[in-house]
């Protein structure tokens, strides 16, 4: 199962809000709505973040084996 949770660590340790990635970078808020539940984002979209984030694809996601 793929997990977001580094994604919201990342947030926090550079101080940036969704608020921030939603109006002041173009991001779609359905985009945070799917992370939150667990569903898939593209990699067109976590190529994004990654770039907006300036952080690699393991500050995002990982992997956690059920």
């Amino acid at each position: 199962m793929i997990s977001y949770r580094p994604f919201y660590e990342t947030l926090f340790r550079k101080g940036i809000t969704e608020y921030n990635l939603i109006f002041k970078q173009g991001f779609s808020a359905n985009t945070f709505h799917r992370m939150k539940k667990g569903e898939a984002i593209s990699t067109k979209t976590l190529d994004a973040l990654c770039y907006a984030l300036d952080c690699r694809v393991e500050d995002i996601i990982e992997f956690v084996k059920e």
